[in-house]
């Protein structure tokens, strides 16, 4: 039975190491659903300043440019039991829609949400996954659950491909 998705779908990748693990998640898993990729090192995004002085950096174009998708999917590695610090300069970066560019930010309220995480621990700390959750639903997106690849010996397509497959018919359900 082939299931097509009617949600358009974006991942953002931020990860320190672009050809790495979760890019290779990322990948394969939008090539699964049919998703537009972007790798977050391609962009220049400052830091969240409150004086708001960064605004002529990559970031708020590529929100809108983000905005026109009906899901929008973070995948990060998991460093310390957190996003990579490239992922949590972009969530940080959201402020700006909450602050300046609130029209923007109210464009994510009841968007779909999801997350693609890496690490080397074979079962992710529940930490990990309450900062993405709890954004989301501070934002008023509908949290879609989370897909987790251990890599400690890199990203390997047959260890994952049923836990990729359960997930994508998950989403596809989830419509």
């Amino acid at each position: 039975m082939s299931t097509t998705s009617t949600a358009s779908t974006i991942i953002l990748v931020g990860s320190s190491r672009s050809p790495g693990n979760t890019l290779a998640l990322a990948r394969v898993f939008a090539e699964e659903i049919q998703a537009t990729l972007i790798d977050l090192s391609q962009y220049e995004i400052a830091p969240f300043d409150y004086e708001f002085k960064n605004r002529d950096d990559d970031f708020l174009p590529l929100m809108k440019q983000v905005l026109q998708f009906d899901r929008i999917v973070l995948a990060t590695p998991m460093y310390w039991y957190a996003p990579s610090a490239r992922m949590k300069i972009f969530m940080d970066r959201i402020s700006d829609l909450l602050k300046t560019e609130k029209d923007l930010g109210r464009q994510l309220r009841g968007k779909k949400a999801a997350l693609l995480g890496t690490g080397c621990d074979a079962i992710p700390a529940t930490c990990f996954e309450d900062v993405f959750r709890l954004t989301f639903a501070y934002l008023g997106m509908q949290y879609q659950g989370m897909l987790y690849a251990s890599c400690e010996q890199g990203f390997n397509y047959s260890e994952h491909a049923e836990k990729i497959q359960a997930y994508k018919e998950e989403l596809l359900h989830a419509q």
